[in-house]
């Protein structure tokens, strides 16, 4: 039976260990920025990065954004016939993928395969000790190893997630041709005529804050992992949901900030 001072104690110490943590999250992003723009830049490492980050995901962005593309014109049809609007589906699917889904499903892919990825490695390096040895072999193992990480998936993101809305365009494009015989031209131009830069401006920032917020949490949690192979495993789950997590957070935010600037 806990008593009430261990109770006490026990909640002291979970907002004590709260606290902490968003404190050391905060270094490590503020350090980020400082390394950011201070020599030496491993352009190398980075163009590997990019590699591996971006064109690594390449093919499942691109089954996962044509199969969103065709579901979602599929079961949107249906509404739309009962109104005889059925015109309507380029712009509604071209709305639906630049100001959501492109970049949210494009993150939540990333999430789960790039930033497991790169919090399960950075956990076994820290594990394993070489962080240290690159420590002593006067190498800054953060610049190294998460500088450039960060830096290339907030580049890939944006591009990747551009990809998945074309791919998916595509994708409704033909459920849409097949349908309603529907030229290709007509399709994009009646797609994107709702469509303005403000809502293609949105998009890539949203990309990029998704991008960095994956890269970040991927490298904050593999760096200080502990417990040998059982804390590179609990990194790269963190990794998974945190990213997820604050993709959602994230995007309800950006969304309430670029009404506002609709109506203003």
């Amino acid at each position: 039976m806990i008593t009430f001072k261990e109770r006490k104690y026990l909640v002291s110490k979970g907002i004590d260990s709260f606290f902490t943590g968003v404190f050391d999250a905060w270094s490590f992003i503020f350090r980020f920025f400082k390394e950011l723009f201070i020599p030496p830049f491993h352009f190398k490492e980075f163009i590997h990065q990019v590699y591996e980050t971006g064109l690594k995901s390449l093919p499942l962005i691109t089954l996962t954004g044509f199969v969103t593309g065709i579901v979602f014109t599929k079961q949107s049809r249906p509404s739309l016939e009962v109104f005889g609007a059925t015109s309507w589906l380029p712009s509604l699917i071209t709305i639906a993928l630049v100001k959501a889904l492109g970049a949210l499903v494009t993150a939540l892919i990333c999430a789960g395969k790039v930033g497991s990825s790169i919090g399960a490695e950075l956990g076994s390096m820290r594990v394993s000790e070489q962080i240290d040895a690159m420590e002593v072999s006067a190498i800054n193992p953060f610049k190294f190893l998460v500088v450039t990480r960060v830096a290339a998936i907030t580049v890939a993101v944006p591009i990747l997630s551009m990809y998945c809305t074309f791919v998916g365009l595509m994708g409704s494009y033909l459920n849409v041709k097949a349908n309603e015989n529907t030229g290709f031209l007509n399709f994009f131009i009646s797609g994107f005529e709702t469509t303005t830069f403000l809502d293609l401006n949105v998009a890539v920032i949203k990309a990029v804050v998704f991008g960095f917020t994956i890269g970040i949490i991927g490298c904050y949690k593999g760096y200080y992992a502990t417990q040998g192979t059982r804390g590179v495993g609990k990194a790269a789950n963190q990794t998974v949901w945190m990213a997820m997590f604050l993709v959602f957070v994230e995007e309800i935010i950006i969304v309430q900030i670029a009404n506002w600037f609709r109506v203003q």
